[in-house]
């Protein structure tokens, strides 16, 4: 067996071992509550769990597509219309739903995200992450290999939340318009539609002058 690999999996089992004592002591302090807020060692053990989990080859990746200001919007409307409920348009995870997960969604604009490559980027969106609130987004069936021949929307989603920390208060609104409305939101939206179409006056019928009416 290689040295690195005996590390690697000396280092699964500390880890594995320090996560069955936080979840322990976690379960005698508060129960199975959501609401908890995760300790520290929580928090430490899922940062190098989460770590370890990523395929080496998977942090060497380049990203394959090239920024753009298009490639920004579009990957900004898909996060908008399938991240934001979960993360926030901004990224911070203060959300409705983000509250409610145990653990609670990561700021991605803070460091422990933004000093990760885009490879292991990349490989969170597509596989997700074990016993979180992060689901998997790959199209592709998992093969055991990370999936890393398509993916072309996750890659795209990589350059947006480079860019999170500097998102501009025109691009957060425009955002909102695409984040998934509830019964009650639509609703509003439609009385809104009816009421502006009641208030614009309606086009008078042409008249022809020298036709009998």
């Amino acid at each position: 067996m290689k040295r690195s690999t005996l590390v690697i999996l000396i280092g699964l089992v500390l880890v594995g071992m320090a996560l069955a004592i936080a979840i322990a002591v976690s379960v005698l302090h508060d129960g199975l509550s959501a609401k908890a807020t995760p300790t520290r060692l929580e928090a430490f053990v899922a940062r190098n769990a989460r770590h370890l989990a990523i395929p080496g080859n998977a942090r060497l990746m380049e990203n394959p597509v090239l920024d753009s200001p298009e490639i920004q919007r579009e990957a900004r409307l898909h996060f908008a219309d399938h991240c934001a409920i979960c993360h926030g348009n901004d990224g911070s995870g203060d959300t409705p739903i983000g509250e409610g997960l145990y653990p609670k969604p990561p700021d991605l604009r803070l460091p422990a995200t933004q000093n990760l490559s885009d490879g292991e980027l990349f490989w969170i969106i597509e596989n997700g992450v074990r016993f979180t609130g992060m689901p998997a987004f790959s199209s592709n069936q998992h093969n055991g290999a990370g999936n890393h021949g398509n993916g072309q929307d996750s890659w795209k989603l990589v350059h947006f939340i480079r860019h999170l920390r500097h998102l501009s208060e025109a691009e957060r609104l425009e955002m909102e318009r695409y984040n998934p409305k509830g019964p009650e939101d639509r609703a509003e939206e439609e009385e809104e539609k009816e009421f502006l179409n009641e208030a614009t006056p309606k086009a008078k019928p042409e008249s022809h002058p020298g036709r009998r009416k």
